[in-house]
């Protein structure tokens, strides 16, 4: 029997079996609900089959292929998992960097393979902790950093080449950061091959969702594009960029949104980057995209294999690259933060194992998993700790990394990784016909997009229609007993001792010069990273390079998007 003649055979089996089985059982039990759809939106059939792979036109070399081979759908490389695990990353950071310190040593002691800092709001809006601004927020969301002392402090008794990976949420003043680990690097002696750093340094994502921008859109994408190329010429083993979708999902965009908006900045990084005459072989390698994992089990798998397959074709296709060793994406997920509730904490320990598992099956190669008390407070070593079990029970008792991407060939899967990828293409033709992602920033439409999908995902909570275990349904008054991670109130005063301190004790002769190079390769339009590398140097603070960067190109007020 040909192929054809197969299919129409399956085709007249289906709707046997729905007039004649289906409808029976229909008829009895009934369904749950009349609609059932992803978080996205989309329609979810009852069943899936051949006859659905056959309505997309589905062909196994073209839109899959082999793990490794374009269009990357089923893994970045051709043995994935089987040579080695993703890398078992920690997001951490709190109080002073002493503090900070010792958490980054009590991770590593318990199998940390990566460390990811996270940074107080006046760091990252480059503000130094004793700004008025500052007051009451030093160490409170992250670690404080003020000068390279702090990152001295930081990393004191631990080798920038002993994690696997280390990385920051640093975007604003990404290439300050960046100045600040080159700096450290050639301090410890360890030579930039030998130590493996990724920025996230993504600016524009700062005005789409997250909000701790400091200048306006195009200096901003300037600046993180200083880091791509200074990179490239300099450290290309290193990731000077990962393009987030994370946060984007995180105020309240969908899977189909994320992946969109991820790759529409992506696409305004590399066109800028393009644009100063280097080429994408010598800096595509060293793009990276950093994705939400939420609850949504199946819609997240396949939204990073959409995103891969999305990433991949637009590279090739857009910019008229055929190596495909150029083609790959380097992926990394977080478990969402906003699917944990203050209700029954002790529920979000299944929630995170869900969506690390969703991400380990969509083939991430870093894996940031939260920890069960985030929803309360910063986590504690017992809360982190669980996290950091969570992965490596999924890689080493669950057997679920033996195989390359396990769901490969299901039904639901790839259907929903077509009609993901579909919808990403429409909404990246809008994008476009706006003149692209920083066009996009500055009329408001992403925002607009995000705020009107929160809306609805928050209503359908508000109304029972979704459900969130412990917290609008399943409720009960008794109190959880679980330890709560206090800041220490000392914190702030000792590191607003501390920056000044290092004010009165550097050369200021020397300060003063770097800064005023600083100010000049601004005006000039220059490469922003080596000036800043001298003014780190020198221990000037990340509010004295920033506010010199105010001076020459203004602060970002947020438009209305209402």
């Amino acid at each position: 029997m040909g192929k054809g003649n197969k299919m129409k055979k399956l085709i007249q089996e289906n709707e046997k079996w729905e007039n004649e089985i289906l409808s029976d059982e229909l008829k009895k039990s009934g369904e749950r609900k009349a609609d059932f759809s992803t978080a996205s939106g989309i329609p979810i059939k009852r069943l899936y089959s051949p006859i659905d792979m056959e309505g997309k036109g589905f062909d196994y070399l073209r839109d899959l292929n082999f793990p490794g081979s374009y269009p990357f759908t089923r893994g970045k490389t051709p043995t994935m998992y089987r040579s080695d695990f993703w890398i078992f990353g920690q997001y951490a950071g709190f109080g002073t960097a002493e503090e900070a310190n010792k958490r980054y040593k009590y991770l590593m002691s318990k199998g940390s393979s990566g460390l990811s800092v996270a940074l107080d709001l006046p760091t990252q809006v480059g503000l130094d902790s004793d700004h008025d601004l500052a007051r009451g927020e030093v160490g409170k969301v992250g670690v404080a950093i003020n000068s390279f002392k702090d990152i001295e402090d930081l990393f004191d008794g631990i080798p920038l080449n002993k994690p696997r990976q280390i990385s920051t949420t640093a975007n604003s003043m990404g290439p300050v950061w960046a100045a600040m680990l080159i700096a450290l690097g050639k301090k410890q002696g360890v030579s930039p091959e030998k130590y493996n750093l990724r920025l996230q340094n993504d600016s524009l994502k700062e005005f789409i969702a997250r909000g701790t921008y400091i200048f306006p859109p195009s200096p901003s994408l300037k600046f993180s594009c200083d880091v791509i190329e200074y990179f490239a010429n300099n450290s290309p083993g290193w990731f000077p960029i990962s393009i987030s979708g994370y946060h984007i999902r995180e105020a309240g965009a969908t899977a189909v949104q994320e992946v969109a908006f991820t790759m529409a900045n992506a696409i305004a990084y590399i066109e800028e980057t393009l644009s100063r005459g280097l080429s994408f072989e010598k800096f595509g390698p060293q793009l990276s995209v950093f994705l939400s994992s939420g609850m949504d089990l199946f819609e997240e798998i396949a939204k990073f294999r959409a995103m891969r397959r999305v990433w991949s074709r637009i590279i090739k296709e857009r910019f008229k690259i055929d190596d495909s060793k150029l083609l790959a994406l380097n992926l990394i997920c977080f478990t969402a933060g906003s699917t944990l509730t203050a209700q029954q904490p002790y529920n979000n320990l299944m929630r995170v194992t869900i969506e690390a598992l969703a991400s380990v099956l969509g083939g991430c190669q870093s894996l940031l998993p939260s920890s069960m008390d985030e929803a309360l407070c910063t986590p504690t070593e017992k809360a982190v700790t669980l996290s950091l079990r969570t992965q490596q029970i999924l890689a080493y008792e669950t057997n679920i990394a033996s195989t390359i991407d396990p769901l490969g060939g299901s039904y639901f899967v790839e259907t929903l990784t077509f009609e993901i990828e579909e919808s990403v293409l429409d909404y990246l033709d809008k994008i476009d016909e706006m003149g692209g992602a920083v066009r996009a920033i500055e009329n408001g439409f992403f925002q607009k997009e995000i705020s009107e999908a929160s809306f609805r995902r928050y209503q359908k909570i508000e109304t029972g229609e979704d459900v969130v275990v412990g917290a609008n349904k399943f409720v009960h008054d008794e109190d959880t007993n679980i330890e709560i991670m206090k800041t220490d109130p000392e914190s702030e005063i000792r590191q607003v001792e501390k920056v000044r301190r290092v004010r009165k004790e550097r050369n200021n002769d020397r300060v003063e010069k770097a800064l005023g190079e600083l100010r000049k390769s601004a005006d000039r339009n220059d490469n922003l990273v080596p000036p800043i590398l001298e003014a780190v140097k020198s221990y000037a603070t990340i509010g004295e390079i920033c506010d010199v960067l105010r001076d020459v190109y203004g602060e970002h007020d947020q438009p209305s998007c209402y």
